[in-house]
């Protein structure tokens, strides 16, 4: 008897001298392990036979059902262990990392269908753990033996303190034990047979992977804590069958991830924002959410602008042109403003019966919208209405945000719109979170970040480097709330054949039309510089109050703002007088007809308020009414901060709050400014009634384009045009003077909506609003099914931005915008009606008017009216408020214009800030999801797999190797910037240069699901090339440095965003855990990108 300390004596030595040919091998041990097979395979393949017993449990079916599984998983890791050591154990991963287990798990499969036996203990009973040797002449027994691994042979390093063996050649002892062997061995009740289930799992390891195999490995391992979180609770529950209403089929491929997405976050969160991009239908997506939760018997709220209601309403009433009437939508429709009325009605629901606090499910369309404004005295803004009476009170609320534009330069607008989900209590979200650090906080810090990054110089400030500074808990966040994706995302990582393609933009067409071609009008440089002389004085009464009156004014109207001093009723006034200045520029830049309306509204305020000045003068004692003076900026609250088309205020019209006598009043100063304003206006009226329709420059050159349109159509047949103006007044006079003559001399049709009076057409019949806009594009409308039977059709659509958002016009391709909107976002939002994924039209074509100013010009006359705008607005409120809305960052909106002249550009590209699009990781938790669904749990299948999938440029694959890697040291984070630590992602090129490091997680992510997703079969002649390369994977060098290179270029990257962190503020993550090496990870998975040959 002997004993083997596994230090100066190796146990696999002492054994390569006892396995002598014709030997009978023996085990009875917890594991099995490829490795430990080849290190002796030389002995192995001379012996007879091998038979081994596994002490536990192993191979064998678990008595416990699936669901009792689940939850006591951590029970049954050690024997999923022992299945995985198969190809390894813990402690032999630098054996695994020479990525040769393939060609080991071949030879060792072909071996063991020749020589071995397995068999496994079935029942609880523990079993000793032993080995023996019969050869000819002599027996030898082996024990304790653990496992038989590289480890216990004594070729690797394990975690054991000792590994002593004692070894027995004396009959007494060897047939001791060789009898218990044989005496168990043929014990059925004790053992089962498990040599078919070993050869089938060891053959998944060197058989080819398709690369939609190992995608899904990957993802599994890296989203294995998603799949435990997830249970029956948080995800869609299909026995509420919402997979068969009519919404849910209408829905693509990518709405569906979407839609089980955000039902996931809400219920998981309370709140999510889809905030893909233009033209993607995130109206359908929301619509299949609320259908998911009304089939669970919630009550769902739909709050949106006003603009938009008819088309929610469209979708929950009884009428023809409601594609979804089957599916009996049932949620109630309101009005951002509504949330500040307290009477009346909206859309026949009496505002003050509505029981507030009973929704279940709120669905926030342009959520945007609401951003933190403070407001009167005593008064709740609609922000605090919608938190304080819908979400606080009554039932659980979650909140469902919709935004094309949820993060434009404030991080507060997000934070603000993500509170209405967390109920105003941060805690509620944080504790939800896997971050270190309070939203609060997170948010703070982002917004450091984005206010650093805005400083750099123009060229230095792109995307990619805003993402380096934030931190990696803000990604966490969005992850977690936010679904928003790209046009580019969607045509690259989805399958859109089914679907079709998003058409070609052609370059748009910019056209600078003066206003007239009349010597005897003023031009638009001297139209802008008497502008300027206006006071507006009409609009700030308050000013004009005499000192010794003002203390009570003061004291009645100035608003106390939390935190921020006061808000004055004088810097009321200065917004409005602002607003209404920039409101008459924008209609001047519109149409010579809105101008004019515009003035005359203004003439006939002051003359109206400089008649009640003379009446109060001459009798000194108007009745009590007349004597009152009413201030407008109360006017301001009820004003939709996107909407252009802004009322003209009329004193008489308001029954205002704030009322100024006018006993208290400096009358002879407010006359006289009133008098001087007046004389302007009525220079102004007098040289724009000049211009006739027949003089007015701009309508005539439409009037041609639309002309020559018609006579060349851009794709095949189509005739049909989309006029966009940011007014009803430009839109009626447009109607007026181009629907008559169109279908006088072209025969063809043409109709108006504006969101301020019906809808006109120049067929014999009345239709609604939705009923022209199935006119207008009938298929994607489906016609057929709304309005069977109705043979006309509606080839001229002129709008206002009612239609601008939120509509499916894609049977038409020539988009005119009569005149530019302020803020390009709105540009961009027109075009998605027609720029949309699936459109039959090849081609589409964007037609700009902007006024006969050079665009530096333009911009100037813009920067001068909103720095003062942006003046009255800071002193006004310290915070957003309509003016700000619309006067957002001069220098990114003059780079926007510039490239707006030239070219569509994507939301996501106009770099008003950061685009939190394409962020998420949401699409790859679906995929994952919808394959376990179908396919169940991949905890069975061996790490270290590979497929091989040929180079394509195109999608930015380049041949070389993306690894997948597990950090098995705890105590190491490569870094605080992996989003997916302890995994890592690297794409290395076949010369050893890395393509795309492991903190861009989400380019990777993005890479391999192009690659792999839907390719179910290995790519055969990828592989062959592969093979042939290394000798059927006996010649893994190259890949084995290849994966040194890729760990040693991590610990390169973190060294040197340590560096900068040192030299940033904050915690530095400099000195703090280093990578060791090689062995601080294990290989998950490896995709090869082979070069084609």
């Amino acid at each position: 008897m002997e004993l083997i300390d596994n230090i100066n004596q190796l146990l696999g030595d002492d054994l390569k001298k006892t396995l002598k040919p014709q030997a009978r091998l023996k085990i009875a041990a917890s594991c099995f392990s490829m490795y430990a097979f080849e290190a002796l395979k030389a002995e192995l393949e001379k012996i007879d036979e091998l038979s081994f017993i596994f002490t536990s449990p192993t191979f064998v079916a678990d008595e416990v059902t699936d669901k009792l599984q689940k939850q006591r998983r951590e029970f049954h890791i050690p024997k999923s262990d022992r299945e995985r050591s198969l190809y390894g154990s813990e402690f032999e991963i630098q054996l695994r990392n020479k990525l040769t287990q393939r060609a080991i798990a071949k030879e060792c499969a072909d071996w063991m269908r020749r020589k071995a036996t397995f068999k496994s203990n079935r029942s609880k009973a523990p079993m000793q753990q032993f080995a023996c040797v019969q050869a000819k002449e002599t027996a030898t027994a082996y024990m304790p033996l653990h496992g038989f691994t590289a480890v216990d042979l004594g070729y690797q390093q394990g975690n054991a303190i000792s590994n002593l063996v004692n070894k027995m050649d004396e009959a007494a002892f060897t047939s001791t034990y060789i009898s218990l062997f044989d005496q168990i061995w043929v014990d059925p009740e004790k053992l089962e047979d498990v040599t078919a289930q070993i050869c089938d799992h060891i053959a998944s390891v060197y058989q080819e992977n398709s690369p939609e195999h190992v995608y899904f490995l990957m993802l599994y391992n890296i989203f294995n804590e998603f799949l435990e979180d997830i249970n029956e609770d948080v995800l869609p529950n299909d026995r509420t069958g919402y997979q068969e209403t009519l919404i849910w089929n209408k829905l693509f491929n990518y709405q569906k991830d979407a839609a089980t997405g955000i039902i996931n976050k809400l219920e998981t969160y309370c709140g999510c924002i889809l905030a893909d991009s233009v033209g993607l239908g995130k109206t359908f997506t929301a619509l299949a959410v609320v259908k998911y939760y009304e089939l669970r018997n919630k009550s769902v709220l739909v709050l949106c602008p006003k603009k938009l209601a008819d088309n929610w309403l469209n979708y929950n009433r009884n009428l023809k042109t409601n594609i979804f009437a089957r599916d009996r939508f049932n949620y109630d429709v309101l009005c951002h403003t509504d949330l500040s009325r307290t009477s009346g009605e909206s859309f026949g629901t009496p505002l003050n019966r509505i029981n507030w606090g009973n929704y279940d499910l709120v669905v926030i369309d342009e959520s945007h919208n609401f951003r933190n404004n403070d407001a009167f005295k005593d008064k709740e803004t609609r922000y605090q209405k919608l938190m304080n009476q819908v979400i606080k009170q009554g039932v659980k609320t979650k909140v469902l945000m919709l935004s094309a534009t949820p993060v434009n330069n404030r991080f507060n607008d997000l934070r603000n719109q993500l509170a209405l989900a967390y109920e105003g209590d941060s805690e509620n979200l944080t504790k939800k979170l896997r971050t270190g650090k309070t939203v609060e906080k997170i948010f703070s810090n982002a917004q450091a970040s984005f206010n650093a990054w805005a400083k750099l110089p123009p060229e230095a400030r792109t995307a990619r480097a805003i993402l380096e500074t934030l931190e990696l808990d803000f990604f966490e966040l969005l992850d977690s709330v936010t679904i928003a994706r790209s046009r580019k995302h969607i045509q690259t990582f989805y399958d859109t054949k089914d679907i079709g393609p998003f058409p070609e933009r052609l370059k748009p067409l910019s056209f600078h039309s003066p206003l007239t071609q009349r010597t005897d009008v003023m031009s638009f440089n001297e139209i802008f510089a008497q502008l300027s002389l206006l006071k507006l004085a009409v609009y700030a009464p308050i000013s004009f109050i005499l000192p010794s009156r003002l203390k009570k004014y003061e004291e009645l109207y100035d608003t106390q703002v939390a935190g921020r001093g006061k808000l004055k009723q004088v810097d009321r006034e200065k917004s409005l007088q602002a607003l209404m200045t920039t409101n008459l520029l924008k209609r001047l830049e519109s149409s010579v007809q809105s101008f004019r309306l515009t003035l005359e509204s203004l003439r006939a305020n002051h003359t109206n308020t400089l008649t009640k000045i003379s009446t109060f003068n001459q009798t000194g004692n108007l009745s009590l009414k007349d004597s009152n003076i009413v201030d407008m900026t109360d006017q301001l609250e009820d004003l939709d901060a996107d909407d252009d088309d802004l009322p003209m205020i009329c004193a008489d019209e308001i029954g205002g709050k704030v009322k100024i006598n006018l006993a208290d009043m400096d009358l002879p100063s407010w006359e006289h400014e009133l008098k001087v304003d007046l004389e302007i206006i009525d220079g102004l009226l007098t040289s724009m009634n000049r211009v006739a329709p027949a003089d007015d420059a701009k309508l005539q050159h439409v009037k041609s384009l639309i002309l020559g349109k018609l006579s060349h159509p851009i794709n095949p047949g189509n005739r049909k045009i989309l006029l966009f103006t940011a007014f009803a007044d430009t839109a009626d006079y447009l109607y007026a003077n181009l629907a008559p003559e169109l279908l006088e001399i072209q025969h063809i049709n043409s109709a108006k909506v504006t969101g301020s009076s019906a809808p006109k057409s120049t067929l014999k019949k009345t239709y609604d609003f939705q009923e022209i806009l199935t006119l207008f594009s009938p298929r994607s409308k489906e016609k057929s099914i709304v309005l069977p039977g109705e043979p006309a059709e509606i080839d001229l659509l002129i709008g206002t931005d009612c239609i601008s958002e939120g509509q499916n016009l894609q049977d038409c391709d020539y988009l005119i915008n009569y005149d530019i909107h302020w803020n390009p976002v709105r540009i961009i939002q027109r075009f998605g009606r027609i720029d949309r994924i699936g459109s039959i039209n090849e081609k589409i074509q964007l037609v700009n008017y902007w006024p006969d100013i050079s665009l530096d010009e333009y911009i100037n006359l813009k920067e001068r009216v909103e720095s003062r705008m942006m003046i009255a607005d800071v002193t006004a409120t310290g915070d957003d408020n309509v003016l700000s809305a619309q006067a957002n960052d001069v220098s990114y909106r003059k780079e926007q214009l510039r490239r707006l002249q030239d070219e569509v550009i994507e939301l996501e590209d106009l770099k008003t800030g950061v685009s939190i699009t394409d962020l998420g990781l949401n699409d790859f938790r679906m995929d994952l999801l919808n394959y376990v669904k179908i396919n169940g749990d991949l905890n069975k299948v061996p790490t270290g797999m590979h497929a091989v999938v040929p180079a394509n440029l195109d999608l930015g694959l380049q041949p070389g190797v993306i690894f997948t890697l597990r950090n098995l040291n705890a105590n190491i984070t490569v870094n605080q910037h992996n989003r997916l630590h302890p995994h890592y992602l690297v794409y290395i090129n076949q010369y050893g240069e890395v393509v795309t490091d492991h903190t861009d997680v989400k380019r990777l992510l993005d890479l391999v699901r192009s690659c792999c997703k839907g390719k179910p079969v290995p790519i055969t002649d990828a592989c062959r090339l592969f093979n042939e390369e290394t000798a059927d994977g006996r010649k893994m060098q190259v890949y084995s440095d290849l994966l040194g290179k890729t760990i040693r270029s991590m610990i390169e990257v973190k060294e040197e965003k340590d560096l900068d962190s040192l030299f940033s503020g904050g915690k530095t993550t400099a000195l703090v855990n280093t990578i060791a090496g090689l062995d601080d990870f294990e290989l998950i998975t490896f995709l090869v990108i082979q070069e084609e040959k």
